[in-house]
């Protein structure tokens, strides 16, 4: 469609362009359990009334948590508009605050539509389709949710007809690539507040601490702590929503059965084709139960499970230092497990064979033996850090102070706190079975392996070995020797590519934003999120002493269970004793009320003293007495000689 047919996005406002007039003229105000009223410009709202912004109101934001937390319920759309509300706060603060940056309200306009669109390209159950099942289904394609979203946001602009020109259309996809701050800034709040968790963390002081110095987003050094708690936050968050056992349990139930169904329903082919990916949702579960394909079979099997709470067993766990990660791969797969199990088991049946060990395996059945295979274990790692992988966060962030406000430098250590921890990030080792029946055999077997693990001595200081280079963006490379492999992609919806290229972007696609406001953008915007590069000198957490001990690893002492244990649901294992009741009463036909045998036991003892006063304690004690009852049964009965009535609790035994 030729671009003189079509509405220029950017123009819809015209005083959003004025460069005379502040502010715009018709305001949509949308109402946010975070941040109150959203003010958005006919500009946003042209985006945000579209087939594919609005798709985003069915995928949830915390992907399977919602199994654990029910009222995290949330949607990519409310998070996209609060980022874009942040990113707008933040684009209009520095316009305002320091007109030397030359910032245009159409540099506030981009900066907004980025923050609005960043998640366009989200699949269902958010990271759960980009980080695991893509990877399971097209392990050769290089791909993340970024890419869809560019695609999808090409999408919304021709198929709405809007228009946006070349130059500010590149300006805002390198944005989308680069990510922004305020993603993590409203995803911190609002997954906090979804659970009912109160945060102190002041994002509004922060927004208005940040100034662009040396064409970098640098914040008062009185903030830093709260930096750090934001980084914290970001860390607690994984440790116990994101990555919470039962959520990772779902997970794993949603992938195998996606990908049992895509050599029916092809899922994974869809995201090259952006009409078929905008109905590409959470929905797709209820698209597999529904249909009525007898190659769908296993699918649907496995989503019933889902419903009904027969969730895939977690075995065991363990969390290793940051250094073990690409160890830890080699050597806990599911293959070594069920090795492991089968070489003790074939040690407890030979004759000589310690007591200890036979006495181990004298109940485990040889059926079951034999039966355990890899595909009933699964092994999960899962990269847990503050946002900068073991590094600090804060080595990444520069500060001012009141003194000189013009002036960003890192801060030491001592400049913020002694008593920051030494490490910043972990890895946690899950290991589950998708039978419950292998339970404590695939325990067995892990920590067959786990004993022959040897724990790596940390690596040595990252000292550097020449000087830095400094490049033409303002920060400098360092020889920190990373982990050449990419951290795991997270759960969460915190974890983002790096921002290196967009710099590039900005230079070579939009005039206006190669000055300095583009690349404070393209780099302060990031400096919260995963960056490669640190902004002066070398990390000074990376040549901390590191308090990991090498050697072996030992057994979880609080996940130790028998050979043959098997869990039970606790709704499931009350569903089989009804039926045991029902069954063991219904063929005597028994009379309800008949052949009852009452017992109340009085835990009050009533005083026998002869004498009124003697009665009027007991009278007391009778009144507070509470009584017993095994079918929790209320029960109310008269006092002696009609006096005030006693209340408790009554067991009625069959």
């Amino acid at each position: 469609m030729a671009s003189n047919t079509r509405r220029m996005l950017l123009e819809l406002d015209p005083r959003w362009t004025d460069e005379k007039i502040e502010g715009s003229t018709s305001v949509r105000r949308f109402k946010d359990s975070i941040h109150d009223y959203l003010p958005f410009g006919p500009t946003i709202c042209a985006i945000i009334d579209t087939p594919q912004f609005q798709r985003l109101r069915n995928i949830k934001q915390l992907g399977t948590s919602y199994y654990v937390w029910p009222g995290a319920s949330h949607n990519r759309f409310e998070h996209c508009l609060g980022v874009a509300y942040l990113a707008q706060t933040l684009a209009i603060h520095l316009k305002d605050s320091q007109p030397s940056l030359r910032i245009t309200q159409r540099d506030v306009q981009c900066v907004t539509i980025a923050g609005l669109c960043h998640d366009l390209g989200h699949g269902p159950w958010s990271h759960v389709w980009d980080s695991m099942f893509i990877p399971a289904v097209m392990p050769d394609k290089k791909w993340c949710h970024e890419d869809a979203s560019r695609m999808m946001f090409d999408a919304l602009l021709e198929e709405n007809d809007l228009y946006l020109a070349p130059e500010d259309a590149a300006f805002v996809k390198a944005l989308i690539m680069g990510d922004t701050s305020m993603c993590i800034f409203d995803y911190i709040a609002r997954d906090s507040h979804a659970i009912d968790q109160k945060s102190n963390l002041s994002l509004t002081r922060l927004i208005y601490s940040s100034r662009v110095i040396d064409d970098e987003i640098c914040y008062d050094i009185k903030d830093a702590l709260q930096i750090f708690e934001l980084c914290h936050t970001r860390m607690s968050l994984h440790k116990r929503i994101y990555t919470h056992k039962t959520a990772k349990a779902v997970e794993y139930m949603i992938v195998d059965a996606l990908t049992k169904a895509e050599p029916v329903m092809h899922i994974a082919h869809r995201l090259e084709n952006p009409k078929e990916y905008l109905y590409l949702t959470d929905y797709i579960q209820t698209e597999i139960e529904a249909s009525k394909d007898p190659r769908l079979a296993e699918a649907q099997a496995i989503m019933h499970r889902i419903r009904v709470r027969d969730l895939y067993s977690s075995v065991d766990f363990k969390v290793f230092p940051w250094h073990c990660k690409s160890k830890l791969k080699e050597v806990f797969t599911p293959e070594r497990v069920v090795n492991g199990f089968r070489r003790l088991y074939e040690q407890s049946k030979r004759t000589d064979a310690s007591a200890k060990l036979k006495d181990l395996f004298k109940d485990v059945g040889e059926e079951d033996a034999m039966a355990l295979g890899p595909e009933h274990v699964i092994i999960d790692l899962t990269a847990m850090h503050h946002g900068m992988q073991d590094l600090n966060p804060l080595d990444f962030v520069k500060f001012y102070s009141k003194h000189n406000p013009d002036k960003g430098i890192t801060a030491n250590p001592d400049d913020v706190s002694v008593t920051l921890p030494s490490a910043f990030g972990e890895i946690k080792l899950r290991v589950y079975t998708r039978e419950s029946r292998f339970f404590g055999l695939v325990q067995l077997g892990y920590r067959e392996v786990l004993r022959n693990f040897q724990i790596p001595p940390p690596p040595p200081s990252r000292e550097p070995t020449e000087p830095a280079e400094e490049h033409d963006s303002g920060s400098i490379d360092l020889p920190l020797e990373l982990d050449p492999e990419p951290v795991d992609p997270l759960t969460p919806p915190a974890d983002t590519p790096t921002a290196s290229s967009s710099p590039v972007a900005l230079a070579s696609g939009r005039g206006r934003a190669a000055g300095p406001f583009g690349r404070a953008v393209s780099m302060g915007m990031a400096a919260l999120g995963t960056r490669a590069r640190a902004p002066v000198g070398r990390s000074k957490s990376a040549m901390l002493d590191r308090s990991v001990v090498a050697g072996r690893a030992v057994d979880n002492q609080f996940t130790t269970v028998a050979p043959t244990y098997k869990p039970r649901s606790p709704t499931r294992a009350a569903k089989g004793v009804k039926r045991e009741r029902e069954d063991e009463g219904g063929g005597e036909g028994e009379v309800e009320g008949e052949r009852k045998e009452v017992r109340v036991e009085v835990t009050g003892v009533v005083a026998a003293e002869e004498g009124e006063a003697g009665t009027q304690k007991g009278k007391e004690r009778e009144e507070d007495s509470e009584l017993d009852l095994e079918l929790d049964r209320d029960f109310e009965a008269d006092g002696e000689r009609g006096e005030s009535k006693i209340r408790g609790r009554k067991r009625t035994k069959v």
